[in-house]
């Protein structure tokens, strides 16, 4: 399949499954995997349509949704091997779906030997489709993004206050919490709405799409370790920056000895 017509299938998913049951989910559609971990009848069944379809058009490659990853673990573990793979997150930012913010987003990403190749994000309730492929940059709606000028000290969002260290006592910088939605935070990083982003334990499925995105307009998606983020491989604290420069200076900020009376 081409990239508009997997972006198409995203569409067309989002508006005959998702889009009908947000803000009208009865109680008996939303369960909860672990405690504060929903799920829907529309992430179940968006999942599956995307599922079924990408195995009829690629039937040689892995497909790695994150519901069925949840039964399945061996799933995930196969990743970073697979010659081919996709990785779908059928509504990213379920809790915000839920309590019917139309901040969530659907997401996947193509992978070839561990390598993102290819990711789509398409926000339903915000008209917006970031899309990339390797090596020829990003898109918005179909016009091509490049890098963001950034000034002054950066602003930084976190999915997890412990995740900041010593950033969090810091009050002489900019720092929010994300929107709890990948697909709607990492976009705000590619148009200069923040300038760097911090998660706890990433899943395949909320990253790798604007991993490439990301890497695609000059900015780096790494662990606090300093190795590159890799979809699938052993989990620890990202930081997705705009900039390497960015990224050096929050790193350095969230790993300083405190300062002592």
């Amino acid at each position: 399949m081409t990239t508009d017509e997997i972006l198409d299938l995203l569409r067309e998913v989002a508006a005959e499954i998702i889009t009908p049951r947000f803000r009208v989910l009865t109680a008996g559609q939303i369960d909860e995997k672990t405690p504060g971990d929903y799920v829907t009848v529309a992430d179940r069944e968006a999942e599956l349509a995307i599922s079924e379809r990408l195995r009829r058009e690629y039937p040689n490659a892995l497909v790695v949704g994150e519901e069925e990853s949840f039964s399945d673990p061996g799933l995930m573990a196969a990743l970073p091997a697979a010659e081919q793979a996709f990785v779908i997150d059928p509504v990213d930012g379920t809790r915000n779906f839920v309590q019917g913010n139309p901040d969530h987003a659907v997401m996947l990403a193509e992978l070839r030997r561990g390598v993102v190749v290819r990711g789509w994000i398409w926000q339903p309730e915000h008209e917006e489709a970031f899309v990339a492929e390797r090596g020829a940059g990003v898109t918005r709606n179909g016009e091509t993004l490049g890098p963001i000028p950034r000034e002054g000290t950066p602003r930084v969002e976190s999915s997890s206050r412990r995740a900041l260290g010593a950033l969090a006592a810091r009050t002489d910088w900019p720092v929010a919490r994300t929107r709890f939605c990948c697909g709607v935070d990492y976009p705000r990083l590619l148009v200069g709405e923040v300038d760097a982003l911090l998660y706890a334990r990433p899943k395949p499925w909320d990253h790798a799409p604007a991993s490439l995105m990301l890497n695609e307009v000059g900015g780096v998606t790494r662990l606090l370790d300093g190795t590159t983020y890799a979809p699938g491989q052993p989990m620890g604290v990202l930081l997705a920056a705009a900039t390497p420069g960015i990224w050096s200076a929050v790193d350095s900020a969230i790993t300083a000895e405190p300062v002592r009376p």
